[in-house]
């Protein structure tokens, strides 16, 4: 069993008792638990078959990947960076935070000062032992002023981090945060050698489950198993195949022919074919991935809100749902908190499709006359769909809107956030505070309508820190109104994640965090 005794060395004299934190954060739907499988002797570890290569077929894969943390973002370098690293927290399939590199971890009773254990031992793939100034380093790299992380919104409130001793890394936050070991997990934040640099970061180096062979950006990845691995119960393939294989077509064909024996994205207008054929397993997951349609909200003509209202009201998500998604998902109400999450404000009315509406709040804007362009792509097989769709339901409502498609290759880094007016999604993330904090504040590093309230800045930060959950709950339903009224995206939908396997792949019970098992398939499938 992991130990997750009670530290000899405190954090301060008002340091929370572990079972009042425990019993706190039982309340808020977290906790800490035991890692199944990390031990000898464990009922996982002697279920699963260990050999074999794992050929994966990918979307969301780009030339322009890279496995620096910092600039992580679509499926194909986020898989592989989990396959190669580790974090210091896991999220388990039940959306629980447990120990990875961390063995435990204690917090102070204002939720500011978090300690963490590391495991002893581990090994990074280039021989060198693990220990604090590794974790120090990793973190640090995502922080400052001028980092151009994904995770600057997250590591923006960590004030100082030290190490007390080679095995405990002592953090000290700007304000409390209860969720403090869910951002642990984030994939941006995962542990590599202290001092790795430049060229470096493509080799790859990690803790992680398989070592890596060959690596060209947005193509292939081929992996090793890590023959030192220290989770026993984990990473049972041989080897590990990924391809880039964005159009969707051709990753349904390679996994007919049995080129591939998983592809993610399965293609909703034809799964119900995949269905039929045998040897071919059809994995639907819920969860909290969204579609969203951001417009900028310092652009006009979306710094108006009659701009916006109008687009929101002219979008028909039931629509959307039976028609894009093949009912593989549920209508979005333009906020990112999916129906099934603790924090869900149900009080807010579900936004209709109404043309009368949309006409209205046109022409408050004095906007009659305007052509909205709106940049889309088949970077996502659901884009074009979506955005074909949204036309003809902007038509009905009297407005303009002109379709604009932009090459799949460089749509992250030449239209989202640069274009006024495109089409986006979000994988879930495990806590609301994270979802906003990235994609909403006003110093949200993925901020992409570039919204600025300083209420809900204000929202945000005191409900980090509180751990009475009904006034957490209660400021989290503030944040969810002021997206939904003043907003600059449109959630038109939440999407299934529907996923394609042969039947020689096999699997415990899937994540809904991420696709693809929250991007762990690698480590934890294996074939029968």
């Amino acid at each position: 069993m992991i130990d997750l005794k009670q530290s000899t060395s405190p954090l301060s004299t008002d340091s929370i008792s572990r079972r009042k934190f425990l019993k706190q954060m039982s309340a808020l739907g977290l906790s800490m638990a035991v890692l199944p499988g990390m031990f000898p002797g464990s009922a996982q570890a002697a279920g699963p078959q260990k050999g074999g290569r794992f050929r994966m077929g990918m979307g969301g894969s780009h030339t322009t990947d890279s496995l620096n943390t910092q600039t992580i973002a679509d499926q194909f370098e986020i898989h592989t960076n989990y396959a190669l690293r580790n974090n210091l927290v896991e999220v388990d399939h039940k959306g629980e935070a447990i120990p990875e590199l961390a063995e435990s971890w204690d917090v102070s009773s204002d939720a500011v000062r978090w300690m963490f254990d590391l495991r002893q031992g581990v090994e990074f793939h280039n021989g060198k032992t693990l220990d604090a100034e590794d974790v120090i380093y990793s973190i640090r790299h995502h922080m400052g002023p001028d980092s151009k992380s994904g995770a600057k919104g997250l590591v923006d409130q960590i004030d100082d981090i030290r190490a007390d001793g080679k095995n405990r890394v002592i953090f000290t936050l700007k304000g409390g945060n209860a969720d403090f070991p869910y951002i642990m997990n984030d994939y941006h934040l995962s542990i590599v050698p202290a001092g790795t640099t430049g060229n470096q970061w493509e080799k790859g180096i990690g803790t992680g489950g398989y070592t890596l062979e060959e690596w060209e950006p947005g193509v292939r990845t081929f992996l090793k198993r890590n023959p030192n691995y220290f989770k026993q119960g984990r990473a049972h393939f041989d080897e590990v195949e990924m391809l880039g294989i964005n159009d969707v077509n051709a990753r349904t064909n390679a996994l007919k022919t049995g080129r591939i024996d998983y592809m993610n994205q399965a293609e909703l207008k034809t799964v119900r074919l995949l269905k039929r054929m045998p040897g071919i397993e059809i994995m639907k997951t819920s969860g909290g991935f969204h579609f969203t349609l951001p417009m900028l909200t310092d652009i006009s003509p979306f710094d108006n809100n009659d701009a916006r209202l109008a687009l929101k009201h002219a979008i028909d998500r039931e629509e959307i749902v039976k028609q894009v998604l093949r009912g593989y998902g549920t209508v979005g109400n333009d906020h990112p908190i999916q129906k099934d999450h603790p924090f869900f404000a149900a009080d807010i009315p579900q936004r209709q499709y109404d043309p009368d509406k949309a006409k209205f709040h046109l022409k408050k804007a004095g906007l009659t006359d305007q052509t909205f362009p709106l940049h889309t792509s088949d970077l996502n097989s659901i884009y074009l769909d979506m955005a074909t769709l949204f036309k003809e339901h902007g038509r009905k409502a009297g407005l303009k809107i002109q379709l604009i498609k932009e090459p799949a290759d460089g749509y992250w880094s030449n239209v989202w956030t640069k274009k006024p007016f495109c089409n986006s999604h979000w994988a879930a993330r495990p806590t609301a505070d994270m979802m906003f904090s990235l994609a909403y504040t006003s110093q949200g590093k993925w901020n992409e309508s570039h919204l600025k309230s300083a209420r809900l800045d204000e929202l945000v930060k005191a409900a980090r820190a509180e751990l009475d959950p009904a006034k957490r709950r209660a400021a989290y339903a503030e944040c969810q109104m002021i997206i939904h009224n003043e907003g600059g995206t449109i959630v038109p939908c939440f999407k299934d994640y529907v996923e394609a396997a042969t039947t020689k792949v096999q699997h415990g019970p899937i994540s809904g965090l991420l696709e693809t098992d929250a991007h762990r398939a690698a480590e934890r499938w294996w074939f029968a």
